[in-house]
């Protein structure tokens, strides 16, 4: 009687559940196990979401009435990136003391109308998960929080006053002028010269004009920026016209609604925007040189310190992002990569590239040769830092030169596939970050109003051929170099002789003869 018990027991699992799910156990008991693959009886069929390909990666645009564009693009995800960006930078301070792109980044995001410290928007960002950030560059300001998809309403509003109705407080701009000297103290002393050479180079590549002017605000000047210039600029810059408000993981409506709530008939705290005093000048690329006489034999203590070096940057004028050949410098950038003495090799490390292969392979004394290409609307830099023991900058120059002279040679089928595979892998890695996606929308959308799909780049970088490559820079070798030097320049060529040596055929820098050494 009881074994019958059992067995309807058994079997009325078995209807409910399904005879799958009804496993006997060496116990003698069954326990209903749900099956991941069996769908439950009696459950409605799930509705998943679904986007067509193109609605998937689609950047969306729309231009407010005041001029401001909105752009969006939506990703999956809890959290989403949105920001504003302005075209307003260092290029931008010919007419003002440099330095005031640079204040106001140190500035982003202190106390305004609404709140009344950083730490009572840090709190309110903090409730939403919320991080910020500002970032200035020589021709963008961008103002950027992350934060959670719910909280959209409440990041909208605070990027709207932090940009448009900062308070400027004597207390926070004296803390600023502390903050900018002791950045520029950081800046001479740091082990890796990076920053400082490139500040130099576009110095030395457009002096005392557009993307030359500098980038960090001046010693000289720290004490000449005060609120009413601060006001004045942003009078002339932060108009609606010149600014994008961009997101990442939100929907386009939502993110229009929240723009035309806090973005389009608000009062900026300096009044009405006088955009006709904007400097509208054009890059002016006039080569030259910058040095630095420097003792770097203190750069780094301890008991294994970094050598005293001597680093050079030669450079010369690519082209601006707006224009076709950019794609090709790219690629070119890429098949010269290079990077420093002791990086450790492997995958995707650039260790085919030429400046491992033809300099820091074959010269084991040089420590560093890395490949820069800086773009901008209406220039760009392609350059080379190298850095070596003071005693040998002559040769160490010498070998750059020759490097930019076998540029116009025919690139090999075997590096430059490599190089553009290597491009496009770089590219898509980095669009796999929501903040990366942020910062290209919003800049390709500032500066063309419209913006390239990764698919579309992929497809324009696979279309470059070697003769496009030869054509290119063939063109930047007829520029004047731009140099910047750093450290003991005892031994530095003159600029006449790296000039000469890159007008040769063969890169080699004109012979010294010395009677004496």
């Amino acid at each position: 009687m009881a074994a019958h018990m059992s067995r309807l027991r058994g079997l009325s699992r078995a209807q409910r559940y399904g005879i799958a799910v009804c496993r006997q156990y060496s116990s003698g008991n069954v326990y209903p196990s749900v099956s991941l693959s069996t769908p439950l009886p009696g459950i409605p069929k799930p509705v998943f979401a679904s986007v067509d390909g193109h609605e998937k990666y689609e950047t969306k645009i729309t231009t407010l009435e005041n001029g401001l564009k909105v752009a969006s693009q939506n990703k999956f995800g809890q959290f989403c990136t949105v920001g504003i960006l302005v075209n307003s930078g260092s290029r931008h301070e010919a007419k003002y003391p440099s330095g005031i792109a640079h204040f106001l980044e140190k500035l982003s995001f202190s106390s305004t109308a609404q709140f009344g410290s950083k730490d009572e928007i840090l709190l309110t960002l903090e409730k939403h998960g919320g991080i910020c950030d500002c970032q200035t560059s020589r021709d963008t300001t961008m103002y950027a929080v992350s934060a959670e998809v719910k909280g959209l309403d409440t990041v909208v509003n605070l990027l709207s006053d932090a940009v448009l109705q900062p308070r400027l407080l004597d207390e926070e701009i004296e803390m600023t002028r502390m903050a900018v000297r002791f950045e520029l103290e950081d800046l001479n002393m740091r082990p890796d010269p990076e920053p400082l050479l490139t500040e130099m180079i576009h110095a030395a590549a457009y002096r005392g004009n557009t993307v030359g002017l500098p980038r960090f605000c001046p010693a000289e000047n720290v004490e000449k920026i005060d609120r009413k210039l601060l006001h004045k600029y942003l009078q002339s810059y932060y108009c609606p016209e010149r600014m994008v408000l961009a997101g990442v993981g939100i929907e386009h409506e939502q993110l229009v609604q929240c723009a035309r709530k806090y973005l389009l008939n608000v009062k900026p705290v300096w009044g009405v925007s006088t955009p006709a005093n904007v400097d509208r000048s054009v890059a002016q690329y006039t080569g030259g040189i910058v040095k630095m006489v420097k003792d770097m034999s203190d750069v780094s203590l301890g008991p294994t310190p970094i050598p005293e070096l001597t680093h050079i940057m030669i450079g010369l004028q690519s082209c601006s992002f707006l224009e076709d050949d950019f794609i090709p410098f790219a690629v070119l950038n890429m098949m010269m990569g290079g990077g420093g003495s002791f990086s450790a090799g492997g995958p995707g490390k650039g260790m085919f590239t030429r400046l491992y292969l033809n300099v820091l392979n074959r010269h084991h004394w040089m420590y560093n040769a890395t490949s820069y290409h800086h773009s901008y609307e209406d220039s760009g830099l392609l350059c080379i830092h190298a850095s070596a023991d003071p005693r040998q900058v002559r040769e160490m120059v010498e070998i750059i030169t020759r490097e930019f002279i076998q540029m116009t040679g025919t690139a090999g089928e075997m590096e430059l596939e490599r190089a553009k595979t290597q491009l496009k892998s770089m590219l898509m890695m980095n669009l796999e970050s929501r903040p990366v996606i942020f910062e290209d929308v919003g800049r390709q959308v500032l500066a063309t109003g419209k913006r390239k799909l990764p698919h579309e780049l992929c497809e324009l970088i696979s279309n470059v051929t070697a003769s496009d490559i030869k054509r290119v820079t063939t063109k930047m070798l007829r520029s004047k170099p731009a140099v910047a030097a750093l450290g003991d320049l005892t031994e530095l060529p003159s600029y006449e002789d790296i000039q000469a040596a890159l007008s040769s055929k063969d890169g080699r820098l004109p012979r010294i003869y010395r009677l004496f050494r």
